[in-house]
Parts: structure tokens; sequence; C-alpha cells
């Protein structure tokens, strides 16, 4: 395993080339309980902002876990080969961050169903954890 604080302008090429093919992630939050709350997701970096994005309802439960603990993590398996995104996040419903996120989501994945309800989770990366295949 590697860990190291991400350096936004030297992602490692491999790791970089992972983390914008089209992979599933999962996105660990927590409840107001302390209990972790899992659920499949799509994790758009943004190398220009330097942080990391996932699209979502306003009501869901892992927008409102932000509200207690912003702590979080993102990880995604390919395999053996599997990377967590370790940080902090924030339910965001500006109309030029939810533009900015569905816009990332979209060159990763494809473009989002319309939700008038969608705010963008902001994620501020502290660490990158990966398997020793980066």
């Amino acid at each position: 395993m590697t860990s190291w604080t991400p350096d936004w302008a030297a992602w490692p090429p491999a790791l970089l080339d992972f983390w914008t093919q089209r992979h599933l992630c999962t996105l660990t939050t927590l409840r107001a309980d302390g209990r972790p709350h899992v659920v499949p997701v799509g994790v758009a970096l943004d190398l220009e902002e330097r942080c990391a994005w996932v699209i979502t309802s306003g009501s869901s439960r892992k927008a409102r876990n932000l509200d207690h603990f912003p702590h979080l993590a993102a990880c995604q398996v390919d395999g053996r080969r599997w990377s967590t995104i370790e940080g902090r996040g924030s339910a965001l419903s500006d109309p030029a961050s939810v533009r900015r996120a569905e816009e990332r989501y979209a060159a990763r994945y494809r473009t989002p169903r319309e939700n008038p309800a969608r705010v963008a989770i902001r994620i501020e990366v502290d660490r990158i954890l990966s398997s020793s295949d980066f």
C-alpha cells in the first residue's frame, strides 16, 4: 500500500489514468451516531479545481451526513488494483458548483439525468492511498 498527500501537478500517470477511467466507486460518510454509510457513486477528479466531485440529491443520506461529519472516503477497485481518496466533503447547491460537478461527472461517466434537487459534493482531498500496483 502507498499513501501520499496529493501534489495536483504531479499525479503518478498510472494512478491518474485509474481515476479517469470509468470505474464505479464507493463513498463512505459517517452518520450522526458515527456509523459508516457506504454507497456506490461516481467520483470525478478535477485537477484544475484541485478536488473531486460527487453528484447527488440534496436530501440523500450521504449529503446530509456531511452536516455532522465532513470526513469521508471514496474508493474504487479493479481486480487487485485499488485506490482511496480521503478528505473533507461539503454539499454545495450553488449553480456554478453543481454545473462543474456535472461537467466533470459527464467527462468520466456520461451526461447525468436532469435532477432539480441535485447538489455537488466537493471533496477536498487530504490523502490518497493505493495498491502497490501504482
